[in-house]
């Protein structure tokens, strides 16, 4: 069975970005499953009371139905490094539970996290886009594996731009950030050129 996730940032008990979500996540059932009835994720997810003011994290596990929401208190993992990995035969146009590909170029990393080159492009970390600083502007790979939610959202409000961004190039950034569903760009950590290796 062919399984998906769609993960949430829940904040002060209030479904975060959800627009982008139900896109992505109607998208995936129709694409893969055939699915053309859309459904509104804010609509059936219960968000249980035993959940205070913070931040917590929404995972939806689907096939062609929902098979479970679980929640958790999130907090970002210290990111100051990233190992350049290359593979170009990845794939993960969609947000598969099965990440057993991604899982493989973790396996020696020296870092803490790995930044994952395909065909000589900037693509996405292992779970995360990526956005790099020139000094003026914000700019993501216009190749990522998976095109995230943040990303979305961060570039319909103009505040990133994507570009087709080679290996080579990384050199010319001043610092470089994460963004998923669970980090925003103020929030994500700053992370050195030089500790992108």
């Amino acid at each position: 069975m062919c399984l998906l996730i769609e993960t949430i940032r829940i904040e002060d008990r209030k479904l975060q970005n959800i627009c982008f979500h139900n896109e992505r996540f109607n998208g995936s059932r129709k694409d893969i499953f055939g699915i053309k009835q859309e459904s509104d994720l804010e609509k059936i997810i219960d968000i249980p009371s035993s959940i205070p003011a913070g931040k917590y994290k929404c995972r939806v596990l689907y096939s062609t139905e929902i098979i479970s929401i679980t929640f958790q208190e999130y907090k970002i993992k210290k990111l100051d490094t990233l190992q350049i990995v290359e593979d170009n035969t990845i794939e993960y146009a969609y947000k598969f539970h099965d990440r057993r590909q991604i899982e493989k170029l973790n396996l020696n990393r020296k870092s803490d996290d790995i930044l994952i080159i395909k065909n000589g492009l900037i693509t996405d970390t292992s779970y995360a886009n990526i956005v790099f600083w020139d000094g003026i502007k914000w700019i993501t790979p216009s190749s990522p594996l998976l095109r995230g939610t943040m990303r979305s959202r961060l570039l319909a409000d103009n505040k990133i731009q994507h570009e087709e961004l080679h290996k080579s190039e990384i050199k010319l950034f001043k610092s470089a950030k994460i963004i998923n569903a669970m980090i925003g760009l103020e929030e994500s950590p700053t992370i050195k050129i030089k500790n992108i290796y």
